[in-house]
């Protein structure tokens, strides 16, 4: 059986319950960053398959509790060669979101089992 596909999404839940961001904003700020995945890794085989079952995309939104843990996410991606991209707002020049490219769920779930389900 083929793998799924998977795209992970990591917002900071901190935006939205200490320094009151607006949902829609920081749903905005995931937008800006899956597209800039999507953009960055568009020749990728794996982001090649995914587009193409349109109807079929499985996107795993999850929270990241601050700043900090989303950076320190990013390092552990960066260091496992993992493609992603760090949403950086400006001009206030805030992380906000971090996306990975689309991967097969197995070989890139492990680096997010301590993050939970985004929820407001």
């Amino acid at each position: 059986m083929a793998s799924s596909i998977v795209q992970y999404v990591i917002v900071r839940s901190d935006l939205l319950k200490e320094l009151q961001w607006p949902v829609g904003a920081l749903i905005a700020q995931a937008c800006h960053a899956v597209t800039a995945a999507t953009h960055l890794f568009y020749q990728d085989e794996h982001t090649q398959t995914y587009l193409k079952d349109l109807d079929n995309m499985h996107k795993v939104v999850l929270e990241a509790p601050d700043e900090k843990s989303l950076i320190a996410l990013g390092q552990k991606l960066e260091e496992n060669d993992i493609k992603h991209k760090l949403w950086i707002e400006q001009p206030e020049n805030i992380p906000t979101c971090l996306v990975v490219k689309p991967y097969p769920k197995e070989e890139v779930q492990k680096y997010f089992k301590k993050f939970k389900l985004f929820k407001t």
